[in-house]
C-alpha cells in the first residue's frame, strides 16, 4: 500500500493551528501521519504544537523560506509516496481523503489531485484560491470552475464532475512524491503565489495529468498570510505569473503574451494609481523590474523544461481573454472549458 503524509506549512499561524489542526488530525486515516513544517515562526506556534498536538510531527526550518522554498525544504525530510499538502487555515471533514487516494491509486498518470475548495466563512460558496479546479487563458490569467477573477460563484453542485484541469490550489495539493521530486518541486524563486500553477503546468508538460475530485471537499479560510488587498500579493502574483509564462508557455503563447502583457499590466498599474493605490502601482512596476532581472535564469529554466517535455497543455488553456469576458459581464465559468 502506498504511504501518505499530510504536511502543513506554518508561519506565525498559532491561532490557525488551534482552530484548524484538530479537524486535520481527527480526519487523518490510520497510517497517515500529520506533519507541521514551521517556516521560522516568531510567534508561539512551536509551543502550541508541543503542548496541544503531541501526536503531530514537527519539522523546524531556520527561516521563512516562503511557500515554495519552505515546502521544498520540508518535503526533503518527509518519506511518503503521497504528499498531502494543506494550508494551515483548512478544515478537513471526515472522509475527505478517500476519493483522493482512490484517484491516485487508480490513475498512475495523475501527478496531483485536489478536493473541491469551499469557503470556510460562507459554506454556500466556492473559495477563491482554487474552487473546483483551475485553468489559464492565453495571456496567463488564472481562473477556476467557480471563480472568474474576483467573482466567486455559489456552489450549487454545478462543478461536481471529476475531471482534468490545468491546475489545482496549493491550499490542498495532493501529489505523488516521486513526480514532485523529479521535477524539482516548487520553484523556490517564486517565494509565494503561482508556484502551484507553475508546478502543475510543468507536470502536464512532463506527460502527467492534473485532476479535481469534487467528491472530496475541504473548507478554506483564505488570506491567512497575505490579504487579498496586500501590495505584496500584487507584486508576487504579477512577477511570478510573468516568470511562469516565460518558462512554460508554447512559442506561440509566449509571443502573444510578450506583445500584449506589457500594455495590460501598465493599464492595471495606472488603474491602481487612479484609485489612489500608489502602493499597488509600485508593486506592478517592481514585479516587472524583477522579472526583467530574472531573464537569464528564466532562459535556463525554459530550456530545461522545453527540452524534456513530452506533451503540451493547449487543451487546458482558454483561447481567449478571461479579462475581456469579465469586463463584458460574463463572470461565471459555465461551459468555458
Amino acid at each position: 500500500m502506498p504511504t501518505a503524509k499530510i504536511v502543513i506549512l506554518n508561519w506565525n499561524g498559532a491561532e490557525h493551528l488551534r482552530r484548524f489542526l484538530p479537524s486535520v488530525v481527527a480526519a487523518a486515516p490510520a497510517g497517515v501521519g500529520v506533519v507541521v513544517a514551521d517556516n521560522g515562526s516568531t510567534d508561539d506556534s512551536l509551543a502550541v504544537l508541543a503542548r496541544e498536538f503531541p501526536s503531530v510531527e514537527v519539522i523546524r526550518l531556520d527561516a521563512n523560506y516562503g511557500f515554495a522554498g519552505g515546502y521544498n525544504r520540508a518535503l526533503e525530510q518527509v518519506e511518503a509516496d503521497y504528499f498531502l499538502l494543506l494550508n494551515s487555515d483548512v478544515e478537513t471533514p471526515a472522509g475527505w481523503l478517500g476519493p483522493i487516494f482512490e484517484c491516485l491509486d487508480r490513475h498512475p498518470d495523475v501527478a496531483v489531485v485536489a478536493p473541491k475548495l469551499i469557503s470556510w466563512s460562507d459554506r454556500t460558496r466556492f473559495e477563491y484560491a482554487g474552487a473546483s479546479g483551475g485553468f489559464i487563458d492565453w495571456l496567463g490569467y488564472p481562473f477556476c470552475r467557480g471563480r472568474i477573477l474576483r467573482s466567486v460563484e455559489e456552489d450549487r453542485g454545478q462543478y461536481d464532475d471529476a475531471r482534468e484541469v490545468m491546475w489545482v490550489s496549493g491550499a490542498a495539493f495532493c501529489c505523488r512524491a516521486d513526480v514532485f521530486r523529479r521535477l524539482g518541486g516548487f520553484d523556490a524563486d517564486f517565494f509565494a503565489h503561482m508556484e502551484e500553477i507553475d508546478l502543475c503546468w510543468r507536470m502536464r508538460l512532463a506527460g502527467c495529468r492534473v485532476r479535481i475530485e469534487p467528491r472530496s471537499v475541504v473548507y478554506h479560510l483564505g488570506g491567512g498570510t497575505l490579504t487579498a488587498d496586500s501590495p505584496q500579493k500584487v507584486f508576487y502574483n504579477h512577477r511570478n505569473n510573468l516568470a511562469m509564462l516565460f518558462k512554460c508557455a508554447s512559442p506561440g503563447q509566449r509571443a502573444l503574451a510578450a506583445v500584449l502583457r506589457p500594455a495590460l499590466d501598465l493599464l492595471a498599474a495606472l488603474s491602481y494609481l487612479a484609485q489612489g493605490r500608489g502602493d499597488h502601482f509600485c508593486a506592478v512596476l517592481r514585479a516587472w523590474r524583477d522579472f526583467l532581472r530574472w531573464h537569464k535564469a528564466l532562459r535556463r529554466k525554459r530550456r530545461a523544461i522545453r527540452s524534456t517535455r513530452c506533451a503540451e497543455a493547449a487543451d487546458m488553456i482558454y483561447r481567449g481573454s478571461v479579462v475581456l469576458r469579465y469586463l463584458l459581464g460574463r463572470r461565471t465559468f459555465g461551459r468555458m472549458m
